[in-house]
Protein backbone atom coordinates (compact mmCIF):
# COMPACT_ATOMS: atom_id res chain seq x y z
CA UNK A 1 0.00 0.00 0.00
CA UNK A 2 1.04 3.61 -0.18
CA UNK A 3 0.08 6.26 1.19
CA UNK A 4 -0.12 9.88 -0.95
CA UNK A 5 -0.68 13.42 0.58
CA UNK A 6 -1.21 16.98 -0.52
CA UNK A 7 0.42 19.53 2.02
CA UNK A 8 2.17 22.61 2.36
CA UNK A 9 5.16 23.34 3.30
CA UNK A 10 7.21 26.37 4.10
CA UNK A 11 10.19 25.23 3.09
CA UNK A 12 12.41 23.13 0.45
CA UNK A 13 8.85 22.75 -2.22
CA UNK A 14 9.69 22.61 -5.72
CA UNK A 15 6.86 24.92 -6.22
CA UNK A 16 5.88 28.91 -5.79
CA UNK A 17 3.12 27.88 -3.69
CA UNK A 18 4.66 25.61 -1.01
CA UNK A 19 1.68 23.17 -1.97
CA UNK A 20 2.85 19.62 -3.65
CA UNK A 21 2.15 16.13 -3.48
CA UNK A 22 3.79 13.72 -1.64
CA UNK A 23 3.96 10.05 -0.03
CA UNK A 24 4.02 9.14 3.35
CA UNK A 25 6.04 6.77 5.17
CA UNK A 26 5.47 6.63 8.45
CA UNK A 27 6.87 10.25 9.65
CA UNK A 28 8.73 11.08 6.65
CA UNK A 29 6.81 13.03 3.25
CA UNK A 30 8.74 11.96 0.45
CA UNK A 31 7.71 14.99 -2.00
CA UNK A 32 7.14 13.79 -6.08
CA UNK A 33 6.99 16.20 -9.25
CA UNK A 34 3.53 15.01 -11.60
CA UNK A 35 0.26 14.76 -11.01
CA UNK A 36 -1.29 12.02 -8.89
CA UNK A 37 -2.78 10.21 -12.02
CA UNK A 38 0.14 11.10 -14.43
CA UNK A 39 3.62 9.38 -14.26
CA UNK A 40 5.40 10.92 -11.41
CA UNK A 41 8.41 11.02 -9.77
CA UNK A 42 10.38 11.10 -6.49
CA UNK A 43 11.70 14.90 -6.14
CA UNK A 44 14.52 13.84 -3.39
CA UNK A 45 13.27 16.21 -1.03
CA UNK A 46 12.20 15.01 2.10
CA UNK A 47 9.76 16.64 5.01
CA UNK A 48 8.97 15.76 8.83
CA UNK A 49 5.46 14.94 8.69
CA UNK A 50 5.15 17.99 11.36
CA UNK A 51 6.68 19.86 9.64
CA UNK A 52 4.39 20.61 7.07
CA UNK A 53 0.36 21.33 6.68
CA UNK A 54 -1.83 18.72 5.88
CA UNK A 55 -4.42 19.51 3.12
CA UNK A 56 -7.31 17.56 1.62
CA UNK A 57 -5.46 15.26 -0.54
CA UNK A 58 -7.02 15.50 -3.79
CA UNK A 59 -7.78 18.79 -5.79
CA UNK A 60 -11.24 17.02 -7.07
CA UNK A 61 -12.95 18.07 -10.76
CA UNK A 62 -16.57 17.68 -9.25
CA UNK A 63 -18.12 15.17 -6.12
CA UNK A 64 -20.55 12.72 -6.00
CA UNK A 65 -21.88 11.42 -3.26
CA UNK A 66 -24.26 8.17 -2.14
CA UNK A 67 -27.28 8.27 -0.15
CA UNK A 68 -28.92 5.46 1.78
CA UNK A 69 -26.36 3.06 1.23
CA UNK A 70 -25.60 1.12 4.85
CA UNK A 71 -28.94 -1.23 5.98
CA UNK A 72 -27.90 0.38 9.23
CA UNK A 73 -29.10 4.01 8.09
CA UNK A 74 -31.49 2.94 6.37
CA UNK A 75 -34.56 2.73 9.02
CA UNK A 76 -37.89 2.06 8.28
CA UNK A 77 -37.22 3.13 4.69
CA UNK A 78 -36.87 0.68 1.58
CA UNK A 79 -33.62 -0.45 0.95
CA UNK A 80 -33.22 1.66 -2.92
CA UNK A 81 -33.27 -0.24 -6.42
CA UNK A 82 -30.04 1.35 -7.97
CA UNK A 83 -27.64 4.37 -5.85
CA UNK A 84 -29.10 7.40 -5.16
CA UNK A 85 -26.37 9.98 -6.00
CA UNK A 86 -26.01 13.56 -4.88
CA UNK A 87 -23.88 16.34 -5.73
CA UNK A 88 -21.44 18.28 -3.13
CA UNK A 89 -19.65 21.21 -4.75
CA UNK A 90 -15.50 21.15 -4.36
CA UNK A 91 -16.13 24.42 -2.73
CA UNK A 92 -17.25 22.30 0.59
CA UNK A 93 -14.08 20.50 0.71
CA UNK A 94 -11.95 20.85 3.96
CA UNK A 95 -8.52 20.25 5.09
CA UNK A 96 -7.68 17.34 7.84
CA UNK A 97 -7.17 19.93 11.16
CA UNK A 98 -9.23 22.45 9.87
CA UNK A 99 -12.60 23.55 11.36
CA UNK A 100 -15.98 22.61 10.25
CA UNK A 101 -17.83 25.53 10.58
CA UNK A 102 -21.55 26.17 11.45
CA UNK A 103 -22.91 28.05 8.80
CA UNK A 104 -25.52 30.63 9.52
CA UNK A 105 -29.52 29.65 10.05
CA UNK A 106 -28.24 26.23 10.27
CA UNK A 107 -30.06 24.82 13.45
CA UNK A 108 -28.97 20.51 13.00
CA UNK A 109 -25.50 19.83 11.75
CA UNK A 110 -24.90 16.27 11.78
CA UNK A 111 -21.22 14.17 11.44
CA UNK A 112 -21.42 11.43 8.53
CA UNK A 113 -18.09 9.20 8.49
CA UNK A 114 -17.67 7.92 5.27
CA UNK A 115 -14.99 5.90 2.96
CA UNK A 116 -14.28 8.46 -0.16
CA UNK A 117 -13.31 7.09 -3.45
CA UNK A 118 -10.63 8.98 -5.57
CA UNK A 119 -11.33 7.65 -9.38
CA UNK A 120 -7.93 7.09 -11.64
CA UNK A 121 -9.10 7.05 -14.94
CA UNK A 122 -12.15 8.11 -17.35
CA UNK A 123 -14.98 6.46 -17.26
CA UNK A 124 -18.33 6.39 -19.39
CA UNK A 125 -20.96 3.88 -19.50
CA UNK A 126 -18.25 1.62 -17.81
CA UNK A 127 -18.51 -1.81 -16.35
CA UNK A 128 -18.52 -3.18 -13.24
CA UNK A 129 -15.02 -4.48 -13.88
CA UNK A 130 -14.05 -1.20 -15.67
CA UNK A 131 -15.69 0.59 -12.61
CA UNK A 132 -13.18 -1.49 -10.20
CA UNK A 133 -9.95 -1.05 -12.18
CA UNK A 134 -10.18 2.80 -12.37
CA UNK A 135 -10.31 3.29 -8.63
CA UNK A 136 -7.03 4.92 -7.61
CA UNK A 137 -7.20 4.81 -3.91
CA UNK A 138 -9.97 5.79 -1.27
CA UNK A 139 -9.59 8.19 1.82
CA UNK A 140 -11.50 9.11 4.57
CA UNK A 141 -14.47 12.25 4.28
CA UNK A 142 -17.02 13.82 6.34
CA UNK A 143 -20.57 13.74 4.70
CA UNK A 144 -21.14 17.06 7.00
CA UNK A 145 -25.25 17.69 6.53
CA UNK A 146 -27.79 19.80 8.42
CA UNK A 147 -31.24 17.93 8.58
CA UNK A 148 -33.47 20.83 8.66
CA UNK A 149 -31.96 21.97 5.33
CA UNK A 150 -32.35 18.84 4.44
CA UNK A 151 -35.52 17.06 5.94
CA UNK A 152 -37.03 19.57 7.13
CA UNK A 153 -40.63 21.29 7.21
CA UNK A 154 -38.62 24.11 5.66
CA UNK A 155 -36.53 22.12 3.07
CA UNK A 156 -34.58 23.55 0.23
CA UNK A 157 -35.40 21.75 -2.84
CA UNK A 158 -32.16 20.60 -3.57
CA UNK A 159 -29.94 19.87 -0.71
CA UNK A 160 -27.57 22.43 -1.82
CA UNK A 161 -26.80 24.04 1.51
CA UNK A 162 -27.88 20.65 3.42
CA UNK A 163 -24.69 18.92 1.86
CA UNK A 164 -22.99 21.67 -0.05
CA UNK A 165 -21.95 24.66 2.51
CA UNK A 166 -18.35 25.75 3.00
CA UNK A 167 -16.39 23.65 5.11
CA UNK A 168 -18.79 20.46 4.65
CA UNK A 169 -16.91 18.16 2.70
CA UNK A 170 -13.56 17.24 5.30
CA UNK A 171 -11.35 14.65 3.34
CA UNK A 172 -8.17 12.80 4.39
CA UNK A 173 -5.70 13.03 5.65
CA UNK A 174 -4.31 10.54 3.26
CA UNK A 175 -5.36 8.92 0.22
CA UNK A 176 -4.37 4.90 0.07
CA UNK A 177 -3.69 2.89 -2.93
CA UNK A 178 -3.55 -0.52 -2.97
CA UNK A 179 -6.08 -1.57 0.04
CA UNK A 180 -8.61 -3.31 -0.28
CA UNK A 181 -11.57 -1.14 0.16
CA UNK A 182 -13.88 -3.86 0.04
CA UNK A 183 -13.45 -4.48 4.13
CA UNK A 184 -12.34 -1.47 6.12
CA UNK A 185 -13.55 -0.72 9.11
CA UNK A 186 -14.75 3.03 9.44
CA UNK A 187 -15.48 4.95 12.83
CA UNK A 188 -17.10 8.22 13.71
CA UNK A 189 -16.38 9.75 16.89
CA UNK A 190 -17.82 13.35 18.52
CA UNK A 191 -15.50 14.21 21.07
CA UNK A 192 -13.71 10.77 21.61
CA UNK A 193 -17.34 8.67 21.54
CA UNK A 194 -17.80 6.34 18.71
CA UNK A 195 -21.26 7.28 17.32
CA UNK A 196 -20.80 4.99 13.73
CA UNK A 197 -19.20 1.57 13.34
CA UNK A 198 -19.29 -0.47 10.81
CA UNK A 199 -17.43 -2.38 7.49
CA UNK A 200 -17.13 -1.05 4.33
CA UNK A 201 -18.09 -4.68 3.42
CA UNK A 202 -21.86 -4.00 4.55
CA UNK A 203 -22.17 -1.33 1.96
CA UNK A 204 -25.66 -1.65 0.28
CA UNK A 205 -23.98 -0.72 -3.79
CA UNK A 206 -20.27 -1.76 -3.37
CA UNK A 207 -17.45 0.68 -4.85
CA UNK A 208 -17.63 -0.50 -8.87
CA UNK A 209 -21.52 -0.88 -8.53
CA UNK A 210 -21.78 2.89 -7.44
CA UNK A 211 -18.91 3.85 -10.17
CA UNK A 212 -20.35 1.92 -12.76
CA UNK A 213 -23.90 3.08 -12.10
CA UNK A 214 -22.40 6.77 -11.96
CA UNK A 215 -21.06 6.77 -15.32
CA UNK A 216 -23.97 5.44 -16.97
CA UNK A 217 -24.94 9.26 -17.05
CA UNK A 218 -21.94 11.26 -15.77
CA UNK A 219 -18.81 10.82 -17.16
CA UNK A 220 -16.00 10.19 -14.01
CA UNK A 221 -12.64 11.90 -14.45
CA UNK A 222 -9.20 10.92 -12.76
CA UNK A 223 -9.36 13.14 -9.64
CA UNK A 224 -13.34 13.07 -9.01
CA UNK A 225 -14.41 11.80 -5.73
CA UNK A 226 -17.00 9.40 -4.67
CA UNK A 227 -18.47 9.72 -0.83
CA UNK A 228 -19.85 6.40 -0.69
CA UNK A 229 -22.57 6.49 2.44
CA UNK A 230 -22.85 6.28 5.67
CA UNK A 231 -23.91 3.86 8.21
CA UNK A 232 -25.59 3.63 11.58
CA UNK A 233 -27.12 6.79 13.07
CA UNK A 234 -25.61 10.14 13.35
CA UNK A 235 -24.91 12.44 15.77
CA UNK A 236 -25.35 16.34 15.55
CA UNK A 237 -22.73 18.69 16.42
CA UNK A 238 -21.94 21.68 18.63
CA UNK A 239 -19.30 24.70 18.51
CA UNK A 240 -16.74 22.87 20.66
CA UNK A 241 -16.74 19.64 19.47
CA UNK A 242 -14.59 17.63 17.79
CA UNK A 243 -15.47 15.15 15.06
CA UNK A 244 -13.23 12.25 13.89
CA UNK A 245 -13.64 9.78 11.24
CA UNK A 246 -10.83 6.89 11.08
CA UNK A 247 -10.91 4.66 7.80
CA UNK A 248 -8.65 1.29 8.27
CA UNK A 249 -5.35 2.13 6.94
CA UNK A 250 -6.50 5.93 6.22
CA UNK A 251 -5.75 7.03 9.54
CA UNK A 252 -7.72 9.65 11.55
CA UNK A 253 -9.56 12.85 9.66
CA UNK A 254 -10.21 15.31 12.73
CA UNK A 255 -12.10 18.84 12.47
CA UNK A 256 -13.17 20.93 14.86
CA UNK A 257 -16.50 22.25 14.78
CA UNK A 258 -16.94 26.23 15.24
Amino acid sequence: MTKFIRYRSTSGASNDSGIAYGTLEDDTVHEIQGGLFDQHTPTGATHKLSDVKLLYPCEAGKILAVGLNYKSHLGSRPQPAHPEMFYKPVSALQNPGDPIEIPRDATDVHSEGELVVVVGKKLRNASVDEAAAAVFGVTAGNDVSDRSWQHGEKKDLQWWRAKGSDTFAPLGPVIVTGADYGKLLLQTRINGETVQKQYTSDLIFDVPAVLSWISGWVTLLPGDLVYTGTPGNTRKMSPGDVAEVELEHVGILTNPVK
